[in-house]
């Protein structure tokens, strides 16, 4: 690793803005973001562990969900706000590549996981006489499991990826955070097959999924034509939510990922967008339409009421 850094110990962010006003504006948003994701995640999670009525596989998956989201915005909204209160900017090489393994773990983890919830979806809509059978507690587990180890490969194949890189000179990073894209665009050799490489590894396979999503999605909602009206709108519903999950988080994450190694003006926006604004949107997506979590979460807060008062 040593001979791989050469000079180059540590890297210094960039930001959103370099303005000092922007950025007292920039420190109160990324607080209330961090505030109301962590806490709507966690809440979401707390309710389906809690909760005796959501105990179907799709909000076990779901609670995992949360789970990652609000370890996602962990890894990169704190360490924002550090760098805006103490002015210093600067990631070690050691942390930089921490946060992205961090970052592609979780991220991947997320991808599988909503395929999953896809599969969960496809089993209970098409095939509901065999849901039980099929969507246990053992595969359940397993699901998950495979969601985490497919997250931590990708991670490793990402690090592994920077790890033949030299870094020589340059090491401003015109960014708010450490990224795969923005690490190799420092590096003084030749990054070309790397390019390639990393538009496989984070490109390629999000597009198919989300293709095999998009096809799966649309099974799902041409069998409902054989379900009741009350049945239909209770699946229509379910299925809004994922599809608009899914929509918010692969496309910025194909347009990031999927290209050659270069920086764009947008691309700030879009990062963070699908790194701070997704997370922080998914637990209002997943209750706004769903009777049962919202229901759950009254009468969980309740509780917690009732028992201060006592």
């Amino acid at each position: 690793m040593e001979e791989n850094r050469m000079n180059v110990t540590e890297f210094i962010l960039m930001g959103l803005t370099q303005n000092p006003r922007m950025q007292r504006i920039l420190i109160l948003a990324l607080l209330i973001t961090y505030i109301v994701t962590v806490t709507g995640n966690l809440l979401i999670l707390a309710t389906i562990i809690c909760s005796h009525t959501l105990e179907s596989p799709m909000y076990f998956f779901l609670a995992f969900l949360s789970l990652i989201d609000a370890c996602y915005s962990s890894s990169i909204i704190p360490k924002m706000l550090a760098d805006l209160l103490s002015g210093t900017k600067t990631i070690s090489f050691n942390g930089c590549l921490t946060q992205i393994f961090t970052e592609h773990f979780l991220g991947a983890s997320e991808i599988v996981l909503l395929v999953v919830m896809a599969y969960d979806r496809y089993v209970a809509i098409c095939r509901p006489l065999h849901y039980v059978t099929v969507m246990n507690h053992r595969v359940c587990y397993l699901l998950v499991g495979a969601s985490w180890t497919v997250g931590f490969l990708h991670s490793i194949g990402q690090i592994a990826v920077t790890l033949w890189l030299s870094f020589c000179g340059p090491n401003i990073m015109d960014h708010f955070m450490c990224d795969i894209f923005p690490l190799i665009q420092l590096s003084c050799t030749d990054t070309f097959l790397v390019g390639l490489l990393v538009a496989a590894n984070g490109g390629v396979i999000p597009v198919i999924t989300f293709v095999m999503l998009l096809m799966s999605y649309i099974v799902i909602l041409c069998s409902l034509r054989t379900h009741s009206p009350t049945g239909r709108r209770k699946a229509l519903s379910t299925c809004g939510s994922h599809i608009t999950v899914v929509v918010l988080f692969f496309v910025p994450c194909i347009f990031m990922y999927l290209r050659p190694v270069a920086t764009y003006s947008m691309d700030k926006a879009i990062t963070v967008f699908y790194t701070l604004v997704t997370p922080m949107l998914n637990p209002i997506i997943y209750t706004v339409r769903n009777a049962e979590v919202k229901n759950a979460i009254r009468v969980l807060l309740k509780r917690n009421v009732i028992s201060v008062n006592k």
